[in-house]
């Protein structure tokens, strides 16, 4: 399906003759309608998800709609990959206002910290760089799957082709050009990076993440735009091949990681903006993830 045919099914009529014109009405809020809907019935005060999740950027101005942020703040407690050369974000103040008139900071981090993106190329050669990857992807209905209470028995635990057919019994099919978002439990130990990361006496990590199947599942057959996760890694701790981030970033894809308040969201009816800064050849980058949603959506 072409991101075009995705991107008009998320509007009603009126507004998709509009986005045919031109797709920078994405920022006119009346002309711009976010349909998370697809063909799930998750309930929300008794109206399905195709009743009331024609949200107008207006409803978001007015309150009608709420926005769930979804991103870590920045410091230097920051999670971040242990691997050589990483090294922790640092904030440094190069002028005051009581000296110069004004306040002023440099920062430093690596790409692959805090909450961020992986772009298509940091796995894969010939992908695209971050700075390469069109806006429309950034773009998308957002799902939940959640396997944090089996996390809570097994670290190792990946999610499975099973997982996600019982996700789509319930839910109904995840619709194509998605961004699925994988919660395992794991945001309740950002704060505490040692037990975050879960390093054991090998140096091997543990938490769960994705199995190499059910991402080829979810990009090849439901050709979601990302992957994202409320831990360190799309793939799990103690992947060795790294099968996961291979199936995302070989298909043009890109992943999500660190991504907060996962247990806030219900497992549909809510629409992604992520907004990654722009960084030339880069293979990721800081990331604010935003979710679109009802307010008070009833738990599903």
């Amino acid at each position: 399906m072409s991101n075009r045919k995705v991107v008009t099914e998320m509007f009603d009529n009126e507004s998709t003759k509009t986005l045919k014109s031109s797709l920078s009405v994405v920022v006119c809020a009346t002309a711009f309608w976010i349909t998370c809907s697809g063909s799930g019935q998750a309930q929300f005060n008794n109206r399905t998800a195709t009743e009331v999740d024609r949200l107008t950027l207006a409803d978001v101005a007015s309150g009608a709609a709420q926005i769930l942020d979804l991103t870590h703040v920045l410091n230097e407690k920051n999670a971040y990959w242990p691997g050589p050369g990483y090294e922790p974000f640092h904030l440094k103040t190069i002028a005051t206002i009581e000296n110069d008139g004004v306040l002023s900071k440099v920062f430093s981090m690596p790409e692959h910290l805090g909450t961020h993106i992986d772009a298509p190329n940091h796995f894969e050669t010939n992908q695209s760089d971050l700075s390469m990857i069109s806006p429309d992807q950034f773009f998308a209905p957002g799902v939940v799957i959640d396997i944090a209470a089996r996390g809570e028995v097994d670290a190792d635990t990946t999610l499975t082709l099973k997982d996600i057919q019982e996700w789509e019994s319930k839910h109904g099919r995840i619709p194509d050009g998605a961004i699925v978002l994988l919660h395992t439990g794991w945001g309740r130990f950002w704060d505490n990076y040692s037990r975050y990361k879960n390093q054991d006496a090998m140096g091997k990590l543990h938490f769960p993440s994705y199995s190499g199947k059910s991402a080829a599942f979810l990009v090849h057959e439901r050709n979601v735009k990302g992957l994202g996760i409320d831990n360190l890694s799309i793939d799990s701790g103690i992947s060795k091949d790294f099968a996961v981030h291979h199936a995302v970033n070989k298909a043009g894809r890109y992943g999500l990681e660190n991504v907060a308040q996962l247990e806030n969201l219900p497992a549909r009816g809510f629409f992604l903006i992520v907004a990654p800064i722009r960084i030339e050849a880069g293979s990721g980058g800081p990331t604010r993830i935003l979710a679109i949603l009802p307010k008070n959506p009833a738990a599903n």
